[in-house]
């Protein structure tokens, strides 16, 4: 652990509450726009298709409609739970013997696969993958809005005219891959300023923005034109022939043959409740054997998780992981599915409650910071590298291929608790997010917390093979056993980088509801209607 940091700061984000529908998210400002789509009467659903757009205009490093993502939604009138998929995969017009191995030991970024010719899978034309944040917007407002497509889009629009605002975070955001974005030059225009990050000035009047009129011409259109154009029609052809033209593979065809796709959730019981998380390609199935887990062996005081618990958490979490690393064919705890020990990944996270109770646990990505740096340059889109998901080594269950769904690691979910409060939580953070979420859960199903305690509790991380992370704000008696029982290492809530994942989350209690998010994500604040 860095010792340079004070022992005496302490970092605090109150819980809000609310009769209202509240949006909790990495960005304030776009779950204002989703809490503002609320309050004018938009449903769930509605807030969640402005909020994404809003996010891909605020946090560009983070997400947009150059990604992908998952939704998990419950609809109150009908007591239904349901997933949205819109995952990216691999291009079909890709080929595998265009990503030769060097031989050169592993790559550098968040996966540390063998390394490839060129890094031609971790950023650049060639690490593209199928976007799918369009598609699960277009799904979703088919199936539950209120408000009219282009209403939604509007003040995405708006942010985008006014420019990316530069502060302290942005220029860290932007400094941390400078060196890869000024390798393309409609990323470099978008994002730096003579080659280099730009920084906020230090006059209290002073304001530096990044001009977006690129992407806000791009969302005109697509509000204009509909979701489907980003697939088939002029705005495809233009994405297709920026990316080919560049050297990488996506096609039209390749965007036209994407859909969105609704799944059926996961329901798994968990003490007296049920959890509904995403199933298949996502962390959704290691959700359910953590959660068997802590189900047999977590036995649950009336104190708050004591030693005994944080191991029973770092237990369950390697069993799951050894599970889930084994079926991929990878079994050292350092590789197929995080390793973040490398570089993180870069995703969004928010959820939403309604004043009906509608509720939604939405996570999208690029996955790399600002994915794979390049820039469209003809409609200003920052596009994904979910290539960099596929194992490039040929014959293994991850391999890269045509038209392959890409594995993830997000894990937005619902829950139900026995006492009939209901919670949507996801986090951002790679192979971070499956302890965030397991512990929330069990703070709030096995201790009944409310989110004030909830997201103020301190958490362990143990998706490192056999490390175990913890929060030196854990008690010390959980810290001697954890440390008496693993390989054991100790970190601070911080700012960047984070050694922790960074959840948002809502909670309904009757007819109230509460938000709240990471303490330490300077940017992130629940935000109620009205």
């Amino acid at each position: 652990m860095n010792d340079q940091f004070s022992n005496a700061q302490q970092i605090r984000k109150p819980a809000i509450s609310s009769k209202g529908g509240i949006v909790a998210a990495q960005s304030r400002k776009a779950a204002e726009v989703g809490a503002s789509v609320l309050a004018a009467g938009g449903d769930c659903v509605d807030a969640v298709i402005a909020t994404t757009f809003a996010l891909g205009v605020l946090e560009p490093w983070m997400s947009g409609v150059g990604g992908g993502g998952v939704m998990v939604l419950y609809r109150a009138r009908d007591n239904r739970y349901e997933v949205i998929d819109y995952g990216m995969r691999a291009p079909n017009s890709l080929r595998p013997e265009d990503y030769p191995l060097t031989g050169e030991g592993a790559a550098s970024d968040i996966f540390p696969w063998p390394r490839v010719k060129d890094d031609r899978n971790l950023h650049g034309p060639g690490s593209i993958a199928v976007p799918g944040v369009v598609a699960g917007m277009e799904e979703a407002h088919r199936r539950h809005a209120r408000m009219p497509w282009q209403d939604l889009l509007a003040p995405a629009i708006d942010l985008a005219g006014k420019g990316l605002s530069v502060d302290w975070w942005t220029t860290l955001m932007i400094a941390s891959t400078a060196a890869d974005l000024r390798r393309y030059p409609a990323s470099a225009a978008a994002y730096l300023k003579d080659g280099l990050p730009p920084n906020a000035q230090w006059g209290i009047k002073s304001s530096v923005r990044l001009p977006q009129d690129r992407l806000k011409a791009t969302l005109s259109y697509l509000a204009a034109e509909g979701p489907r154009d980003f697939y088939q029609g002029d705005l495809a052809r233009s994405i297709a022939t920026d990316v080919q033209a560049a050297g990488g593979s996506l096609s039209a065809a390749d965007l036209a043959a994407f859909r969105a796709y609704g799944r059926e959730a996961l329901a798994i019981p968990y003490r007296g409740g049920k959890v509904y998380a995403t199933p298949e390609l996502t962390c959704g199935p290691t959700l359910a054997h953590t959660l068997r887990l802590l189900q047999q062996n977590l036995k649950p005081g009336r104190d708050g998780p004591d030693a005994a618990a944080y191991a029973e958490y770092a237990l369950a979490l390697q069993s799951a992981y050894r599970e889930r690393l084994q079926d991929m064919g990878d079994a050292d705890g350092r590789r197929a599915l995080g390793a973040e020990h490398l570089a993180p990944s870069c995703t969004t996270h928010f959820s939403i409650v309604d004043r009906e109770g509608n509720m939604a646990a939405v996570t999208q990505t690029l996955l790399s910071t600002f994915g794979s740096k390049f820039v469209t340059p003809q409609s200003g889109i920052t596009m994904n590298n979910g290539i960099m998901w596929f194992d490039p080594t040929p014959g293994q269950p991850n391999s890269l291929e045509p038209g392959k769904r890409c594995l993830t690691n997000y894990t937005p979910v619902l829950a139900e608790a026995a006492d009939g409060r209901r919670l949507a939580v996801g986090a951002s953070g790679g192979r971070r997010i499956l302890p965030a979420v397991t512990q929330l859960l069990s703070f709030v199903m096995d201790y009944g917390m409310d989110l004030e305690a909830a997201i103020h509790t301190p958490r362990i991380d143990a998706s490192e093979g056999a490390v175990v992370i913890g929060d030196v704000r854990l008690p010390a008696q959980v810290r001697e056993t954890l440390r008496g029982r693993f390989d054991y290492e100790e970190a601070r809530v911080q700012t960047f980088p984070m050694k922790f994942a960074c959840p948002s989350v809502v909670l309904r209690d009757g007819k109230t509801n509460s938000g709240a998010t990471e303490i330490a994500q300077p940017w992130g604040d629940a935000v109620a209607e009205g």
